[in-house]
C-alpha cells in the first residue's frame, strides 16, 4: 500500500512505524513532516500540454519537489550518455545505481539479483551470494543480506562514481570510469555470471578472504571463498596470478572476462562453456490465448570467443513451478526459495488465466432492500471522497465508489449508480484538467508523471505510483463499462493512458515513460521504491494494490476495446498472484526459511521478507494490507484456500482474536476460502462497526452474503475471455461473465460449460459440477485433460473423491534412476483426445519420504494411443530429491525430461499411465491422492 517515507538510520534494519493510521485529512501533513520536505524554488511558469479533454503540465506547481536526494537537494539520473535519451525504469532491483537517493554513495546501495548479491564502490562490483538467513528484528524479518565474497574491477581502478550504462528486461550494466580506466559489469535476476568489460587495466578479483582453488586450468580458475564456490574466467591465453586475497590476470589485447558461481565444484565445465557467452539484454514476450497466459523469457547473447551463444540462468520458483522446459540438477539459494537452473537462453512459463469480473454475481444471499440502504449511505454523504486531496487517498476513495457501480446496476438501482458515476467522473475530470488544485505534471529528467498534492514519496522518491495510480485506472475501467464516450482518446480516455504508460507502459519505444516501470519482470512482481535506496533491496508491501492496477488494466482494456492492454493485464496479475502465493503467502511452505516464525510476510525485500508494515505493527494491518482493495480482482487469492485459512489465522493468533479495525477486508479474505465463516463473522456485527477507509458496507455486505450463497471461487476452471469466473458451493457451478463487446458472445470454460452472454452485460448460470473436495488443497484444473490420482491405481476425471495417500516403495538401496522398480501406477482408459499444439505433459504431485534420508520419488508417464496394450510415447520425469523432515513437498514436471521415447499422436480410445517409484533410497514414501495437488496434465485436447 503505502510507502511512508523514513530515512533509515541503518539502512541494513526494517523500518516501520508503530502509531495509529491517521485521518486521510492529516495525512498528506505528516507525510511532508516524515521527509522534512521545505519550501522549494519556483519553477518556471508551467506550460499545459493537452491530453483529449484533458491537460496536464510540464513543470511541477509552485513550491512542490521532484526527485530528491535525502537531503532535499534535487537529483537527476546517474547514467551515461549512451542512454541519455532513454526513460530510466525507476522502481526496480538495481534502481540506487540511476537514482542517488543518499547524497554521500555516488555508487548503488546492495542489489539483489538472484542467486548473486551486488553492490557498486569505487573499485568495481561487490559480488555475494548469501546463503545463510538471519532473522532479525525480533523475529519479525528474515533476509539473506548481502556480503561481499568478492569484488570485481581492473587493477588501480578507482571511479568517483558509478552509472547505468545499459539496461534491458531484467539486466543491467553499471559503468565506473576514473579517467585512466573504464569498466563495465553486466549483471542480473537468475544469472550466475557477472560479464566483464574494461580498459585501462588488468582484470582484478579482490576476495573477502584468502581464496582456494579447487582448479587451476590457466584462463581458468576454481576458488573457493566463505564457502561459495566461483570460476573466473580470463581471455584464451591469458593466466591468473593469485597474491593473497588479489588475483589479477592481463587481458593482451582483449578487453573482456567473466566470473560466475558454481553450484558445485563438479559443475566448472558446465559452466566453462558459456563463459564467454556474454548475454547482451533480455527479454520477456507474452501471449493470452483462451483461458491462458504464456510467457516466454529470453537472453540475447555475444560470443567472444568460440561460436557458443547459449547460456545458464536460474529460474525462481514461480517460473520453474509453471515451465515445462528441461531443467538441469544445479540449484541454488535464494530468499525466494529454490532456484532451478535451465541451460539455454529462453524458457516459457503457461499459466491459467485469473479472471476479473466488474462484481460477484447476483444471488439470492442478498437482500436488495437492506443493500439499497447500504447504498444510499456512500452515495448521499455529504462528502463521498472524506477529505481526500492527494493522489493516494482521492485514489483510494474512487476505488470505493467504483466497487458500488456495477452492485448498484446489479439490483436495479440506476439512479444511485449514475449518481456514483457521476461523482467518479467529476473528480477525475479534476485531477485531468491542469491548473487547478490538483493537477498531473510530467518531469522530462525522469520521464515520469506525477500528481499533485503527491503523497508518500510519489513525488521525491518515485514511489509507489502504481498503487496510487491503480485506483484511477480502475475506477476509469468502471465508468467506460458504462460510457464509452467519457473513455474514447478524444475525452478522457488519453489522460488515462498517460498514467498506464507511466506505471505499466508496454512499449520499449516509448520515449516517455520506460518499460513497465514498476513491474519486475523476471522477479514477477512490483517494486514500491523509487530509488532502491536500502541496504535490503528494493521492496513491495501491499502487493494486492499492485494486483488492483493489473486488474484495471484487464478490465479498461475489455471496456475500450484494447485488447493489447487487456493481455497485459492478463499477464501482470497472472504472473504477480503466483509470485504472491509464493513469496507473500508462502502457500506451498517451501520458501520462508524455517527459522522464520510467521506464514506470512506484509513486505517483500530483495533481501528477505518481513512480518511488518511502513507504519504500524498491528497484525490486522500486516495482514490486510495484501488483501485491499477486495474487488472482481482479488478472485486469484481464492487458488490457494489453505494459505488463506492459515494467513486467518495467524493473524488472529498474533492479534489476541478476531479483526477489530480491518474486520471487513479480512471477513472479505476468509469468504474466498470459507464463506460460512466470514458471513458469520458479518452476522456477529449486523454491519455494527466501522468500514476500512477504502471499503463501505454495501460492498462488504454484497460480497460476503453473495460467495456464502453462490461458494467460495472454483479456481479449477476457467473462462475463455478473462472477465469471467466460477463459484462452487455443494456440488453446484456458478458461472458469470461480463461481455464488454457489442455483439452477444459465447464465454467456454475449461469443464466444457458454455454461457451465452449478450453485449455489454453480465451473465450467470449454475450447473452440477465438481467442487474441491478438500479445500486445504487447491490446485490445477479439473477438466477433461486434467485427471486426478485416485487410490486403487485410477486416474479420473472426478473432483468428489476423497483425499488420501498411497506408499511408494523402497529401491531396496539400488540405484533406480530411470528404471521403474515396483512402482505405483495409475491408469485412466478410453481416452480420446488430439494433441494441443505447444503444449506438454504436466504433473503436480505431493510427496514425502517422512524423516528418511536420500529419497528421490520419479514419475515416467506413458501413451497408448489406441488402447492396443503397446504404450506408444513414454517420457521419464527426473527424480526429485526429498527432505528428511515429516511434512508434503511439491514434485512437478518442472524436474525436466530425463528421457523420452516414440511420439505423441491423436488419442482414439487410448490409454494413459503414470507410474511413480523411489529411484534412490532404502525406504518408503507417499504420494497424495485425491486433491488438486495430485494432478496429471496430458497435452491434449
Amino acid at each position: 500500500m503505502i510507502e511512508v517515507l523514513l530515512v533509515l538510520t541503518s539502512l541494513s534494519g526494517l523500518a516501520s512505524r508503530v502509531t495509529p493510521r491517521p485521518a486521510a485529512a492529516t495525512l498528506l501533513a505528516i507525510a511532508v513532516a516524515a521527509v522534512g520536505l521545505g519550501p522549494a524554488a519556483s519553477p518556471a511558469a508551467a506550460a499545459t500540454i493537452p491530453a483529449g479533454a484533458g491537460s496536464y503540465t510540464d513543470a511541477r506547481p509552485a513550491g512542490t519537489q521532484g526527485p530528491t536526494t535525502n537531503t532535499g537537494a534535487p537529483v537527476t539520473p546517474k547514467i551515461t550518455s549512451a542512454v541519455r535519451d532513454k526513460p530510466v525504469p525507476t522502481n526496480d532491483w538495481w534502481s540506487s545505481l540511476a537514482f542517488q537517493r543518499y547524497g554521500d554513495n555516488p555508487y548503488s546501495t546492495p542489489m539483489y539479483g538472484h542467486p548473486l548479491t551486488y553492490q557498486a564502490k569505487a573499485s568495481g562490483l561487490e559480488v555475494g551470494y548469501p546463503t545463510t538467513p538471519a532473522i532479525v528484528g525480533d523475529g519479525r524479518q528474515y533476509e539473506y543480506a548481502h556480503k561481499a565474497d568478492l569484488t570485481v574491477g581492473l587493477s588501480g581502478l578507482n571511479s568517483p562514481d558509478t552509472k547505468a550504462d545499459a539496461w534491458s528486461d531484467w539486466t543491467v550494466t553499471p559503468y565506473w570510469a576514473d579517467g585512466s580506466r573504464t569498466f563495465r559489469a553486466t549483471i542480473g535476476h537468475g544469472m550466475p555470471f557477472v560479464y566483464a568489460k574494461g580498459s585501462g587495466g588488468d582484470a582484478r578479483i579482490t576476495t573477502a578472504s584468502a581464496p582456494t582453488v579447487f582448479s587451476d586450468q590457466g584462463n581458468v580458475l576454481g576458488i573457493t571463498v566463505a564457502g561459495h564456490h566461483y570460476a573466473l574466467f580470463a581471455p584464451t591465453g591469458s593466466d591468473w596470478n593469485i597474491s593473497g586475497s588479489t588475483i589479477t590476470a592481463g587481458l593482451g589485447s582483449k578487453d573482456y572476462f567473466s566470473l560466475a558461481v558454481l553450484p558445485s565444484t563438479d559443475a566448472l565445465a558446465t559452466y566453462r562453456k558459456y563463459a564467454f557467452s556474454f548475454v547482451t539484454g533480455s527479454q520477456v514476450a507474452w501471449q493470452t490465448t483462451g483461458g491462458n497466459v504464456r510467457a516466454t523469457y529470453s537472453l540475447t547473447t555475444e560470443a567472444k570467443e568460440g561460436t557458443e551463444r547459449g547460456t545458464l540462468q536460474a529460474l525462481y520458483r514461480h517460473q520453474w513451478l509453471h515451465t515445462a522446459d528441461a531443467l538441469t540438477p544445479y540449484t541454488y539459494v535464494s530468499p525466494r526459495g529454490t532456484m532451478k537452473v535451465r541451460e539455454s537462453a529462453t524458457f516459457t512459463t503457461s499459466q491459467k488465466n485469473n479472471g476479473v469480473v466488474p462484481a460477484l454475481p447476483a444471488s439470492s444471499g442478498v437482500d436488495r432492500a437492506r443493500l439499497t440502504g447500504y447504498l444510499n449511505e456512500v452515495a448521499n454523504a455529504s462528502d463521498p471522497f472524506s477529505g481526500a486531496t492527494d493522489t493516494y487517498w482521492t485514489g483510494k476513495a474512487l476505488g470505493r465508489l467504483a466497487q458500488l457501480v456495477p452492485v448498484a446496476d446489479q439490483i436495479g438501482q440506476t439512479a444511485t449508480r449514475d449518481k456514483l458515476l457521476g461523482l467518479m467522473k467529476g473528480r477525475l475530470q479534476e485531477w485531468f484538467t491542469a491548473g487547478g488544485a490538483s493537477e498531473f505534471s510530467y518531469d522530462r529528467n525522469w520521464k515520469t508523471l506525477t500528481g499533485y498534492p503527491a503523497s508518500y514519496g510519489s513525488d521525491t522518491e518515485l514511489n509507489d505510483h502504481h498503487f496510487h495510480y491503480s485506483y484511477y485506472v480502475y475506477a476509469a475501467a468502471i465508468i467506460a463499462q458504462y460510457d464509452q464516450a467519457w473513455a474514447a482518446d478524444s475525452a478522457w480516455g488519453t489522460m488515462i493512458k498517460h498514467l498506464i504508460r507511466d506505471t505499466a507502459n508496454p512499449s520499449r519505444t516509448d520515449s516517455a515513460y520506460p518499460f513497465l516501470r514498476g513491474f519486475d519482470v523476471y522477479a514477477g512482481h512490483s517494486w514500491a521504491s523509487g530509488h532502491q535506496g536500502f541496504a535490503a533491496g528494493n521492496n513491495q508491501e501491499s502487493s494486492s494494490e499492485s494486483i488492483n492496477l493489473s486488474a484495471g488494466l484487464v478490465l479498461w482494456g475489455s471496456a475500450t476495446g484494447d485488447t493489447a492492454l487487456r493481455d497485459l493485464g492478463s499477464y501482470l496479475l497472472t504472473t504477480e498472484s503466483e509470485a504472491i502465493t509464493q513469496y507473500w503467502f508462502d502457500a506451498s511452505q517451501q520458501v520462508f526459511p524455517a527459522s522464520f516464525g510467521h506464514d506470512t510476510v506484509g513486505m517483500v525485500w530483495g533481501s528477505g521478507g518481513a512480518y511488518s508494515t511502513w507504519w504500524t505493527a498491528n497484525p490486522e494491518e500486516i495482514h490486510g494490507i495484501n488483501v485491499l482493495p477486495v474487488t472482481g480482482g482479488s478472485l486469484h487469492l481464492a487458488r490457494e484456500k489453505a494459505a488463506i485459512k492459515r494467513n486467518i489465522a495467524e493473524m488472529e493468533r498474533e492479534n489476541g482474536g478476531p479483526a477489530q479495525e480491518w474486520r471487513d477486508l479480512l471477513w472479505e479474505f476468509e469468504s474466498l476460502a470459507d464463506p460460512a465463516a466470514a458471513k458469520a463473522k458479518w452476522d456477529g456485527v449486523n454491519g455494527n462497526y466501522e468500514p476500512e477507509q477504502g471499503e463501505s458496507r454495501a460492498h462488504t455486505y454484497h460480497w460476503i452474503n453473495t460467495l456464502a450463497a453462490v461458494g467460495a471461487p472454483d479456481m479449477t476452471v476457467s473462462g475463455d475471455i478473462p472477465t469471467s469466473a466460477v463459484f462452487s458451493k455443494n456440488g453446484t457451478r456458478t458461472y458469470t461473465a461480463h461481455n464488454h463487446g457489442s455483439s452477444a458472445r459465447t464465454v467456454t470454460f475449461s469443464d466444457g460449460k458454455t454461457l451465452s452472454v449478450p453485449a455489454r452485460s453480465t451473465a450467470t448460470s449454475t450447473g452440477p459440477g465438481g467442487t474441491d473436495p478438500d479445500p486445504e488443497e487447491p490446485g490445477e484444473p479439473g477438466n477433461g485433460n486434467t485427471f486426478r490420482l485416485k487410490t486403487g491405481g485410477v486416474l479420473t476425471t472426478a473432483t468428489t473423491d476423497p483425499a488420501g495417500a498411497d506408499t511408494i516403495a523402497s529401491a531396496d538401496g539400488v540405484n533406480r534412476d530411470g528404471t521403474p522398480y515396483r512402482p505405483t501406477v495409475y491408469e485412466v482408459k478410453r481416452v480420446n483426445g488430439k494433441v494441443t499444439a505447444g503444449a506438454a505433459t504436466a504433473f503436480r504431485l505431493r510427496v514425502d519420504a517422512g524423516a528418511k534420508v536420500g529419497l528421490a520419488p520419479q514419475v515416467r508417464v506413458s501413451y497408448d494411443l489406441t488402447g492396443d496394450g503397446t504404450f506408444d510415447r513414454a517420457e521419464t520425469f527426473r527424480y526429485f530429491a526429498t527432505d528428511p523432515v515429516n511434512g508434503w513437498e511439491e514434485y512437478t514436471q518442472a524436474a525436466g525430461v530425463k528421457a523420452a521415447t516414440g511420439s505423441l499422436g491423436e488419442l482414439k480410445n487410448g490409454t494413459v499411465r503414470l507410474e511413480i517409484w523411489n529411484a534412490l533410497g532404502n525406504g518408503t514414501s507417499q504420494v497424495q491422492t485425491g486433491t488438486d495437488a495430485a494432478v496429471l496434465r496430458i497435452p491434449y485436447q
